[in-house]
């Protein structure tokens, strides 16, 4: 009997399909079909509706094929099927806690696909499974509905950004986190938005507002949730963006080229040619079109000094506060993050660091590297000071392990690398001391702290301690002892670069007119000829790309015209030391240090374009292993985060590696087998598609394939025998094939 009930089954399945492939050609022709089909879709649905939780399979099965039916055939019949949309949410919206699975699987799906042909919007799909996403009990009905959820909101964000449809989700996300905040309903909310933001559809404030919302609920998990997307959001957003450029990146036109023209020609291979021309078009578009702003997060913060406040104030001054320490964590490094990218005044934060820094202190080095990301130049200097000394007396001892006083120096550089003024002459004195250490990691930690010193505080520091260029800047003047919140005058980046480039141009084009260099020159004159030349300087730094001149080791930066790379430099003149100069002089000197190009004449097209390219060259020669090129430390951080691991970097140095570990190091990426160069480049070959010389071919071949070839050599002409040898010999006396002139 059971098997005679699978049959019919199958059988009315299978008539349902037909008809349905019927309906979709032809509607018209089929509508009566169609609507006793709908009139029984009618009447299994009142009989459900009695009795919900029936556990008839056979009624359940029967409406679940005419609900696929009438969802696939719907836009045929808008008239007939007009009440169809509302009946499916009815009933998931009021039984689907009671529901057989595969049945309200299938009136989601079937949602899902009135809305793909447009029956229904997306404000009505999403009104209906969004509250039962955030009330069910069931797990698998939770994740589909997720998927179902994201889905429809990045295919109504494909063509157009859908504001209409984002805010109203938006606020209704938002009130679900602030009606109640100990409901661990939020987490959905966070996990939507995080979604959303990770595939760059939501990218506005509204968004950052909800998951500031989350940071400040009172469950653990919606917290969590909230703290983790603004200290790892962005960076998914890239790594989302990266994932998605790699498939076109992967294109070789070339290989698929080379195939097409020695396999058979079949429209496969002209379609596939066709398909990744097209997508490397794309990608080019995409290279020319302008970069969307996509801004951070912690960026895109309406009020950041109310939120940190808030945020400290709630989860970790708080006793009440049941936060595990690792979570507590997650939050004082957004609060930290927040502080020192915002320069903002939380004076209570780095009081709240006193009674963790200690060595016996779990994830100790977590909490130096926050103290150190909150702390900015406008942090008074009198709140670091107890800190820094605690760290210095806390980890920085004989009595302490090399990793701990190694760990200390550098959050202690840390600190001061972003507020000098935390620091004192006595107890920089004896932490420069431990240069001398013999574990490596100390001495490296020390001399960091030394050479940080030397650029921003060399009066703090021993004349001996100072170094050649510290000690020469504070006798001449232009080393001063930075004051607390004096600040830099803003001026455009690398102008004072082109400024001295244009100078020293002018300089040489005097010397070669026979004229006095030091004289002034007429700047309207120059800068016509700028204007001039800009269409032969555009030209003529498309061959140059991907060069820079940067300064070797000990020398200046030297830059000149092709015309004058065989006339020599002109020296500058070395400082003076015993020269002193008035104190009239020093304002006077100090106001040259600004430049007035931007203000005083238009910079040209080839200006900015031998700007941005003196620019590059400074930053790659700021970034060599030379001391007179270090970066400034201060600003290293600036929107990066600063971690646990690099506080413990130094201490890693003085650890000492067993034999295996050594090798290990050394071998490094190698492969195990060794392979020559020619198989190398043979296996690179193969792998790229490309094809081999007829002379490799030939080595392969089956000997008696080759039995012509070596029957025609002894047919050979004494002509032909005679050039065979001649050049067999004149091959001896070059050196082989490849020739070896300079031997002779």
């Amino acid at each position: 009997m059971g098997k005679r009930k699978v049959g019919a089954l199958e059988k009315v399945e299978a008539d349902l399909a037909n008809l349905q492939f019927k309906v979709r050609r032809d509607p018209p022709s089929y509508r009566d079909d169609f609507q006793n089909q709908y009139n029984q879709y009618e009447t299994l649905r009142e009989l459900f509706m009695q009795n919900p939780s029936t556990s008839d399979d056979n009624g359940i099965v029967s409406l679940r094929d005419l609900i696929d039916f009438v969802a696939h055939c719907a836009d045929c019949y808008p008239s007939i099927t007009a009440s169809f949309p509302e009946d499916l949410m009815k009933i998931i919206s009021l039984h689907h806690a009671e529901l057989e699975m595969e049945l309200r699987d299938k009136i989601v799906g079937s949602l899902t696909l009135l809305r793909n042909k447009d029956v229904i919007d997306s404000s009505a799909l999403l009104n209906t499974l969004f509250p039962i996403l955030v009330t069910t009990q069931s797990k698998s009905l939770r994740q589909l509905l997720f998927t179902k959820i994201l889905s429809d909101l990045r295919s109504s964000n494909v063509k157009a950004t859908n504001h209409k449809l984002n805010r109203t989700i938006q606020t209704v996300l938002y009130n679900l986190l602030t009606s109640d905040r100990t409901s661990p309903k939020g987490i959905w909310a966070v996990k939507i938005t995080r979604e959303l933001w990770k595939r760059q559809i939501w990218t506005d404030s509204k968004a950052v507002e909800i998951m500031k919302e989350a940071c400040l609920a009172e469950n653990e998990k919606v917290i969590v949730g909230g703290v983790r997307f603004f200290l790892g959001g962005d960076k998914e957003r890239e790594e989302a963006a990266d994932e998605s450029s790699d498939d076109d990146e992967n294109i070789d036109m070339g290989k698929l080229r080379h195939q097409v023209g020695i396999n058979k020609k079949t429209k496969k291979k002209a379609r596939e040619l066709n398909q990744a021309a097209a997508k490397i078009k794309k990608k080019e578009r995409k290279k020319n079109a302008p970069h969307p702003l996509n801004f951070s997060a912690l960026h895109l913060l309406h009020d950041p000094q109310g939120f940190a406040e808030t945020l400290f104030s709630k989860h970790l001054q708080n006793s009440k506060s049941k936060l595990v320490l690792e979570n507590k964590l997650l939050v004082l490094n957004l609060v930290s993050r927040l502080v020192g990218l915002h320069r903002l005044t939380v004076i209570s934060l780095y009081s709240y660091f006193i009674k963790f820094l200690t060595p016996r202190q779990a994830s100790v080095t977590s909490f130096l590297a926050c103290l150190a990301q909150a702390t900015h130049s406008l942090v008074p200097p009198d709140v670091l000071e107890p800190l820094v000394q605690k760290i210095a007396n806390e980890f920085v001892s004989e009595a302490a392990a090399s990793e701990v006083a190694a760990a200390g120096l550098n959050a202690i550089r840390e600190i001061c690398a972003r507020q000098p003024l935390a620091m004192n002459d006595t107890l920089l004195q004896d932490l420069v001391m431990y240069r001398k250490s013999k574990d490596k990691g100390v001495m490296m930690a020390a001399k960091g702290l030394l050479s940080l010193y030397r650029e921003v505080g060399a009066d703090l520091l021993k004349k001996r301690d100072r170094g050649k260029d510290a000690a020469m800047g504070l006798r001449s003047g232009q080393i001063k002892e930075k004051r607390y919140g004096e600040e830099e005058v803003g001026e455009i980046e690398g102008i004072e670069l082109l400024e001295a480039w244009k100078a020293e141009e002018r300089r040489k084009k005097r010397i070669e007119n026979g004229l006095d260099p030091d004289a002034s020159s007429d700047e309207d004159e120059d800068e016509a000829e700028d204007w001039k030349n800009w269409d032969v300087e555009e030209d003529s730094s498309d061959d140059s790309e991907g060069w820079i001149n940067v300064e070797s080791d000990g020398e200046d930066i030297v830059i000149s015209d092709s015309e004058d790379e065989d006339k020599p430099a002109a020296k500058k003149p070395k400082l003076d030391s015993t020269s002193t100069k008035s104190k009239s002089e020093e304002p006077e000197a100090a106001a040259k240090k600004i430049s007035k190009l931007a203000t005083t004449r238009i910079l040209t097209p080839a200006d900015l374009a031998k700007l941005q390219e003196l620019r590059l060259a400074a930053q790659v020669s700021k970034s060599l292993p030379s001391a007179k090129r270090r970066q400034a430390l201060a600003a290293r951080h600036a929107d990066d985060p600063l971690t646990a691991e690099e506080i413990e970097a130094p201490a890693l140095l003085g650890v000492k590696k067993t034999k295996e570990e050594k090798i290990a190091m050394a071998k490094g990426d190698r492969d195990q087998t060794h392979s020559s160069t020619t198989a190398i480049r043979k296996a690179k070959k193969e792998a790229e598609g490309k094809s081999t010389t007829n002379k490799e071919k030939a080595r392969k071949k089956n000997f008696l394939m080759t039995l012509g070839k070596a029957k025609g050599k002894q047919k050979r002409s004494l002509v032909d025998m005679r050039k065979t040898l001649k050049g067999h010999v004149d091959r001896q006396r070059k050196g082989g094939k490849r020739g070896n002139r300079n031997l002779r």
